[in-house]
């Protein structure tokens, strides 16, 4: 194996094929890492990409309990398309997805679909409510979800309540992928120099897909998770 000019090797493997290109999509930090949706390491390497996340989001849920089946949806939809409207006009998005954002827009909203609540007679909807925070510090963001969800005007029996603790998001974390192995071999070159010449650092897992955790208030970690190794030259 070839030597590369600051000492340390890099090895790689063949790359798992991918079910969807996060180079541009939108994704939820979980608490943990992307561990949990692909088994890829079962550890966090030292070194990663801390970046402010892009979005502060918050699930919510319009619910209605009207009597009748028929008028109960209604009011539970329009009170969503007016949501939808009402998002349009300031920087609040509307989403929805459990770890893959799509953007709700009055042309995909019928396809929410309602759930069962509490109750019998009770439906749900499920989405997700998201504000930037590139300008704003994460208490900001929260109070302005916060004035998003009081500005909606109830119809008819529907209301609109926030449901568990806010996430991030980060969009596009697959971008971040050159960033984050500079970052390594900036890290690997300092270990080959410490170590002197009788010994190398070799590097295998860099393929591997960017995964992310969070890292402290409105920030998060994205990481590859590699494998860092001293050899004998």
């Amino acid at each position: 194996m070839r030597a590369l000019p600051f000492a340390p090797f890099l090895a790689f493997f063949a790359a798992p094929i991918l079910a969807q290109d996060l180079s541009s999509r939108e994704i939820i930090v979980v608490t943990g890492s992307r561990i949990e949706q692909n088994d890829y390491s079962d550890y966090q390497p030292a070194v990663g990409l801390t970046r402010k996340g892009d979005f502060l989001v918050q699930e919510v849920a319009i619910r209605g309990d009207t009597r009748d089946a028929e008028q109960r949806a209604d009011e539970i939809r329009t009170m969503l398309r007016d949501a939808i409207r009402i998002a349009d006009r300031g920087d609040i998005e509307l989403a929805t997805g459990d770890y893959i954002l799509t953007r709700l827009t009055l042309e995909n909203a019928e396809d929410v679909d309602l759930q069962r609540d509490r109750r019998l007679d009770a439906e749900r909807i499920n989405f997700l409510v998201k504000a930037p925070l590139k300008d704003r510090s994460v208490a900001e963001a929260q109070a302005a979800i916060k004035a998003f969800i009081a500005s909606v005007p109830e119809v008819g029996r529907a209301q609109m309540d926030d449901m568990g603790d806010p996430k991030l998001s980060v969009v596009g974390p697959d971008s971040y992928r050159d960033q984050i192995i500079a970052k390594v071999a900036e890290d690997a070159r300092r270990q080959a120099k410490v170590l002197g010449d009788d010994y190398a650092v070799e590097l295998t897992g860099l393929n591997m897909p960017v995964q992310w955790t969070p890292a402290g208030p409105g920030e998060v970690l994205l990481f590859i998770p590699y494998e860092l190794k001293v050899i004998p030259r």
